[in-house]
């Protein structure tokens, strides 16, 4: 079932989830050991992200060193797979222009669509950890609209290959990132609205937004983005603070701002279990204001924190 179809159908604010594929040499069953406890709230997707692979040098036998790339945390197709027949949920793959071509790009959807997946977030995804910048692969994708381009004309029909007529058409709902405080590489908000714009109008059916710790931010981003005719649903993405490194770290990391009553609050805590504590009932907050304001759906990064999550959603539905 489609993002849209499940907004469009709802009565209610919906939930989501999203989560990292295990690490390599992980079975299976550690993602359901950190999903089972979300599952009693009926979620309507659950999101897997994609991590691209590393360069890395190991060192020989004699001595010398040898290029090799690693993928720490592979799978996410397969993972998808797992979930929908686990749970009988949607899932929701996370697509990247890094580390891949053209071609590898429209086999992976081939996949996806085989598999009856009906749903993909675009992204660009972020630069190699060896690179100031990101680069895109030989004939890879250069930035998300590309890639939601090609998304949009294999929906169409259309492949690489001049050669097929007819191809059949792929059938996938496509999100794409928002971000109510910028992309940390456009050089303004206005323009960072004008290039959301440019993916909605390519054929973006909905989007999500990095996560934000001021609901102030997000409703003016979604006012920003109506005022100019942006009109599909914006979801908001959330996560809790759970430590004091993380004041530092999320905004390094994710070009998000703390607000200055979290941060104050967290500072006070002598223990990361009190961090935690804050840190829930500042995200309980958030969701019920969002939930208030009428967001469609209520999208919690657990990345490795299920049960602070747990804890936020049983006090909210």
């Amino acid at each position: 079932m489609k993002i849209t179809e499940h907004i469009a159908a709802a009565k209610e604010t919906l939930l989501s989830f999203e989560v990292l594929p295990p690490l390599k040499g992980k079975s299976i069953h550690s993602l359901y050991d950190h999903l089972d406890p979300l599952m009693e709230f009926r979620p309507s997707w659950i999101n897997v992200t994609y991590h691209r692979s590393e360069t890395m040098f190991k060192k020989k036998a004699d001595g010398t060193f040898e290029k090799v790339e690693v993928r720490k945390r592979p799978g996410t197709v397969g993972i998808c797979a797992a979930i929908m027949n686990h749970y009988q949920v949607d899932a929701v793959p996370h697509i990247i222009c890094g580390g891949f071509n053209r071609r590898e790009t429209e086999d992976a959807l081939i996949d996806l669509d085989f598999l009856g997946i009906d749903n993909v977030l675009v992204l660009r995804g972020d630069a190699a950890k060896n690179e100031t910048f990101f680069e895109p692969e030989r004939d890879g994708n250069h930035y998300a609209i590309d890639l939601l381009e090609q998304v949009t004309r294999m929906n169409n029909g259309i492949y690489l290959d001049e050669d097929i007529k007819n191809g059949g058409k792929t059938g996938f709902c496509a999100g794409v990132a928002g971000y109510p405080e910028k992309h940390f590489e456009a050089p303004n908000l206005e323009i960072d609205l004008q290039r959301l714009k440019q993916k909605v109008d390519a054929g973006a059916d909905y989007i999500m937004t990095q996560m934000f710790f001021d609901n102030e931010k997000f409703y003016a981003f979604v006012k920003a983005c109506r005022d100019i005719d942006i009109q599909v649903p914006i979801i908001p993405g959330l996560k809790p603070i759970t430590n004091k490194k993380q004041l530092s770290v999320l905004p390094r990391i994710f070009h998000v701002d703390i607000p200055t009553d979290l941060s104050n609050a967290i500072h006070r805590c002598k223990t990361d279990e009190e961090c935690e504590k804050v840190g829930t009932e500042w995200l309980v907050q958030q969701s019920r204001e969002l939930k208030k304001f009428g967001v469609p759906v209520l999208h919690y990064y657990t990345l490795g924190k299920p049960k602070v999550i747990r804890d936020v959603v049983q006090q909210i539905v």
